[in-house]
């Protein structure tokens, strides 16, 4: 049984894997002030409520917060006495990274080149919402070659509220169209619309440079996008999770 954990910068996402299937997935608020033992008693209560042995026999990471990185090994040796192994572009997990410098790229978009990998055969894209939302590139020989990086949903409404008088936070919901007939309507279809725009904008560049790709879209926000991306093929939400899995096995 594997625990596989993607923290990101707002949430992170933990993730049990048995007998072939993701036998529970929850999310929580990346908080690097947490102790280990905090995070084992929301865990282990999680286990308890999904009926999981609290036992694994491998914890495998991809972190963006290196705060958090001490916590959870604390949290995998002394709770569940395993080591936690922390992917980075480094390990040799099958894939070749080809970005200047290699350690720059982060062990989620590592992760999520070989989950994509795993579904589709590259070329492939893979934007990831969350925070930022990244794109990530593998070209036709199955190599990360790069990608693209731009401020996430959540990032453009707070700037856009915190730096107007009178624009307010609003509820993310697609509009039925994009003529807004009050604030709140004009908000949605020019974050959300609009946003949507960006990402097929964006994805239909790459793909071109890529030869022609397929596009998966992943990541704490990418439901809102189901319907509203028109260069995203299909969605994976526990595609990172995938790849983590996958490089676990690799790296053993």
């Amino acid at each position: 049984m594997l625990l596989a954990i993607d923290v990101g910068n707002t949430n992170s996402v933990y993730g049990v894997w048995d007998d072939h299937r993701w036998a529970g997935v929850w999310r929580r608020a990346t908080a690097p002030e947490e102790t280990e033992d905090q995070l084992a008693v929301w865990l282990r209560g999680l286990f308890e409520l999904s009926s999981l042995e609290w036992h694994v026999d491998a914890v495998a990471v991809a972190s963006v917060v290196p705060q958090m990185n001490q916590t959870l090994s604390l949290l995998s040796s002394r709770w569940l006495g395993v080591q936690a192994r922390f992917l980075t572009s480094g390990d040799q997990v099958g894939i070749d990274v080809c970005y200047e410098p290699p350690a720059a790229v982060g062990a989620d978009r590592i992760a999520n080149a070989l989950g994509a990998l795993a579904l589709v055969k590259p070329p492939v894209v893979v934007a990831d919402f969350g925070t930022a939302t990244t794109f990530d590139a593998i070209d036709a020989k199955g190599r990360y070659v790069g990608g693209a990086i731009m401020p996430g949903l959540m990032v453009s409404s707070q700037a856009l509220a915190a730096r107007t008088a009178k624009l307010p936070q609003i509820e993310f919901k697609a509009p039925d169209r994009a003529v807004g007939r009050n604030t709140v309507e004009s908000l949605q279809a020019g974050l959300l619309l609009g946003y949507a725009g960006a990402v097929d904008a964006l994805a239909a560049r790459i793909s071109k440079e890529l030869g022609g790709a397929t596009v998966i879209g992943t990541g704490g926000l990418s439901g809102l996008f189901e319907g509203l991306c028109a260069m995203i093929e299909r969605f994976e939400p526990t595609l990172t999770l995938d790849g983590l899995r996958i490089a676990s096995e690799r790296m053993g």
